[in-house]
């Protein structure tokens, strides 16, 4: 594991063991010579993709916030419970709305860590907590949180009783298989609170990932932005759109960017080519019945303890806990 980045003054605390640039041009080179072009979903949270992607989240067809939130709130003095005083940390902390809710429910909670790709995104958000919650230790980790967890080069949380938060669905990105294998890895932390979105009609699922003012849309082409500025490629957007889809064989949104004509993509020294029609894939979203990811968690060797579901049956919220 990578020592920490040095930083500038900050109030916040931050750990930086973000990728270089060389793993991440790797990394899209070999996405994009797949039968199947595709992207890790964690290249799309850039400063800019994380503010869109905050943007989606008010959408009032993105349910899946607005729902969890609720959640949260209707069941605060229990979450805040199964959180004890433990070190609280959250993977994927983007604006950190929601753990501002299980905050100022669990005023235990000394130490917030977040965990996040986006550094910059990641400090603002952090120093706001410091801001707003006396005596509150916020600190920041600019790392892929999909990979094992440096804990041990966190000074913070050595020996220290932690308790891991991943809401938004976000595991739904991952296979199935990969997701047993996150939780496996995660387990370091102890208990997990996790967030998981529900199988429900395509009527109500397709528009939450391909909203009518072209916001979805725009956090998945902005990829290609952040390709051709750091990684000197000449994506043409205007030869791209974008497309979301709910298989439900497959039980899961498939978020993809199409091409709209023959062309030929240049990175660096290497030619891409994409057929009219070829897609690459950004991210996937698996929907699961509670049964399903409880059964997945017990494979990871995790056992259900708690499942807090919002009243029209959207979303769940699990509780798990180490075998």
């Amino acid at each position: 594991m990578p020592s920490p980045s040095p930083i500038k003054p900050s109030p916040v605390k931050l750990y930086d063991f973000h990728p270089p640039v060389e793993d991440f041009r790797s990394a899209v080179l070999r996405g994009l010579s797949l039968p199947q072009k595709m992207l890790s979903p964690q290249f799309l949270y850039d400063k800019r993709g994380s503010e869109l992607f905050d943007a989606i989240c008010q959408l009032p067809e993105y349910y899946l916030t607005r729902t969890e939130m609720d959640i949260l709130r209707a069941n605060a003095k229990d979450i805040a419970a199964a959180l004890g005083d433990r070190s609280l940390v959250e993977l994927g902390s983007g604006s950190s709305q929601k753990i501002r809710i299980l905050l100022d429910a669990a005023p235990q909670v000394a130490t917030y860590v977040g965990v996040d790709i986006s550094r910059q995104h990641l400090q603002e958000a952090c120093a706001a907590l410091m801001a707003d919650f006396d005596g509150l230790d916020a600190i920041a980790v600019c790392a892929d949180y999909t990979q094992p967890l440096p804990i041990e080069s966190i000074p913070e949380l050595r020996n220290r009783p932690t308790i891991g938060f991943f809401p938004g669905s976000s595991i739904g990105n991952l296979e199935p298989a990969e997701a047993i294998a996150f939780l496996k890895t995660v387990a370091v932390l102890g208990d997990l609170i996790v967030g998981v979105d529900l199988k429900k009609s395509p009527i109500i699922l397709e528009p939450a990932y391909d909203d009518t003012q072209g916001i979805s849309a725009a956090f998945a082409l902005n990829v290609l932005v952040r390709i051709n500025r750091e990684l000197g490629a000449n994506f043409d957007l205007s030869q791209f759109e974008y497309r979301a889809h709910y298989n439900e064989a497959k039980g899961r949104i498939e978020m993809a960017i199409a091409s709209l004509c023959d062309q030929t993509v240049h990175l660096g020294d290497t030619e891409i080519g994409f057929k009219a029609g070829e897609t690459l894939r950004t991210e996937c979203s698996y929907k699961y019945t509670v049964d399903e990811f409880q059964l997945l968690a017990m494979e990871a060797g995790f056992q259900p303890v708690q499942v807090w579901i919002d009243r029209h049956q959207l979303f769940s919220l699990h509780h798990l806990k180490q075998m």
